[in-house]
This record gives structure tokens, C-alpha cells and sequence, in this order.
């Protein structure tokens, strides 16, 4: 079935329960800058253990970019690695595409921080409960949806991210996840790549990438058949999997193995952080994160 775009059925007031949430295309002056960064820091990012489900936040010296939110249940876990990391403003969210397990915990940061941008992909879904949740909490703050219609990069301090939405129209399966938003992370010589939910069609878009020092695994460690294919274009030295155990394929830790991929599985790991200096990852995993305060765990 041919993808109808967002945009072209204008959303139309189409989130009748929530109000209408406006939505803009992506166009910020940071978007189309250079990569030439003079100085180096040091840049942390934070995958937390949610199961089968994504949640990532990532710190420049300057600014942080979220990666989806997980689970509706996940979005205190988010809230409680913000907090501990001391972040008031989120500069960037990038929901990869609407499926529960990506969006689900995004209102309770919404409410929680301020939110300057929400980037994600300009494709037809269905609506749940949390994507309703999510664009009442984004009316509250009078945010739009920017859609990444087209390879879109932004600078922030001394890491270029460069957000690649999908090229076809339609899928023969997967719709939602084959729509992902694939993110590449440039700092200086690490390269870091996160896929979402990418299945067979989306990883044959995204295979001339190029080398990557780390992969966020597509689609949670399920199996792929293009999966060694992929692995050989881009050459991680490492890879997180955020998924539970009965999720993850056998098909998969053999690929990762056959080519002496470091992999960290997020249900083993828990929570880990990867410190980049441009040239070398330091990783700290079991990571915990203070609750907020004594309502924040039965708060969903």
C-alpha cells in the first residue's frame, strides 16, 4: 500500500483527541553547518536497559540529543537518566518512527524538560494511545513534529549527526519499522550508528553508510537475513543490543561473533554509558539512576 505522507493529509486536526499539533519542516541554521570542529570533548551516550524497547541520550559538551523513549512505562527511567546527568533543556528528540516501544516514554520527558526540536518521519500510522499522549503533552508545550523529509545534518559542538529518513514510498513488510530515521554520529574519528527498527529493506538503503565505530543493532537483535551483509559494510568494532532474551536471535549473536564484534546486550548489561574522545570508547555498564522522588515509580 503506497505511503500516504503526514504533510499531504495535513494532520488535519487528525489528533482529535489531543488537539492539533502543528507540524513544520525541518530548517535550523544548525542544520547547515560544516563539520570542522577545532576543539575536542569528550561525548557520553546512555543506552538504557527497557527491555525491547529504545531509549538513548547522548551529551555533547554543550547539548543533548534523546533517541527515543521506550515503552509509556519507560519514561521515568528516561527521566531519571536526564536528571542524573544533570540536563534541564533537551536541544534534540529524534523519535525513530510511532511504534509504542519508541515513543511510549517521550510525553513523560516532554513534561518533565524542556524540549527545543522533535524530529521524525513523515509516514501514515496508525494512532495509539501513546502517540495521543505524546501530542497532548507536545500542545501543553507548543512544540510541532519537524519532519526529516530529506538527509538532514546538524552540528553540535564537536559532533555532526546526520539523520536519514527512509527512500521508498512503501514496504513489503514492516511499514513502521522500515520508515525508521537512521542516525549517523560523527565524533572526529568515532562513528556511531543507530538503526531503529531497520529490517531487510531499510538495511539495503542505509548498506553504502560507510565504517562505524559502534551500531545500535536494528530491530532489537531479531533476525535479519541481510544482517551479515550489513555488518560487512559498515565494520562496527562494537555493538549494543537493547532488547530482552526471548527477543533476540541466535542468527544474530552468530553473525556478530563470525566477525569479532564486541556486542553488550542491554537485558545482561543493564544500563551503560560509552565515553568517546574522539579517538577511543570507554564503557561503564550496570549503571543506576536515582529515582526523582518517591511518586515518580508508580507514575506512568
Amino acid at each position: 500500500m503506497l505511503r500516504k505522507k503526514i504533510s499531504t493529509l495535513l494532520l488535519s486536526c487528525a489528533i482529535l483527541l489531543t488537539g492539533c499539533v502543528k507540524t513544520t519542516p525541518v530548517d535550523n541554521p544548525a542544520l547547515k553547518s560544516e563539520y570542522q570542529p577545532t576543539e575536542c570533548y569528550n561525548l557520553k551516550l546512555c543506552c538504557l536497559k527497557l527491555g525491547k524497547a529504545d531509549g538513548m541520550v547522548i551529551q555533547t559538551q554543550n547539548h543533548t540529543i534523546v533517541i527515543d523513549c521506550g515503552e509509556k512505562s519507560d519514561g521515568s527511567k528516561m527521566r531519571r537518566c536526564l536528571n542524573a546527568l544533570g540536563v534541564e533543556k533537551i536541544d534534540y528528540m529524534i523519535l525513530t518512527h510511532y511504534d509504542q516501544d519508541h515513543i511510549g516514554g517521550a510525553s513523560k520527558v516532554i513534561d518533565n524538560f524542556e524540549v527545543s526540536h522533535i524530529l521524525a518521519p513523515d509516514y501514515a500510522h496508525s494512532e495509539s494511545s501513546e502517540f495521543r499522549k505524546l501530542t497532548e503533552s507536545m500542545t501543553e508545550k507548543n512544540l510541532d513534529f519537524e519532519f526529516v523529509k530529506q538527509d538532514t545534518s546538524i552540528i553540535l559542538d564537536d559532533a555532526k549527526f546526520i539523520i536519514y529518513p527512509s527512500e521508498s514510498d512503501s514496504y513489503l513488510e514492516g511499514d513502521d519499522n522500515n520508515f525508521s530515521l537512521v542516525t549517523r554520529l560523527q565524533h572526529h574519528e568515532n562513528i556511531f550508528l543507530f538503526t531503529a527498527d531497520a529490517m531487510y529493506e531499510r538495511l539495503e538503503e542505509i548498506m553504502d553508510l560507510g565504517d562505524c565505530t559502534f551500531l545500535k543493532e536494528p530491530y532489537h537483535g531479531k533476525e535479519l537475513k541481510n544482517l551479515g551483509k550489513f555488518l560487512d559494510a559498515v565494520t562496527p568494532e562494537y555493538a549494543v543490543i537493547s532488547t530482552s532474551e526471548e527477543y533476540l536471535a541466535e542468527s544474530t549473536i552468530t553473525a556478530l561473533q563470525e566477525r569479532d564484534i564486541e556486542t553488550y546486550l542491554t537485558y545482561e548489561q543493564g544500563n551503560m554509558e560509552f565515553i568517546s574522545d574522539g579517538k577511543t570508547l570507554q564503557f561503564q555498564n550496570n549503571i543506576e539512576y536515582p529515582k526523582v522522588n518517591s511518586e515518580e515509580e508508580s507514575s506512568t
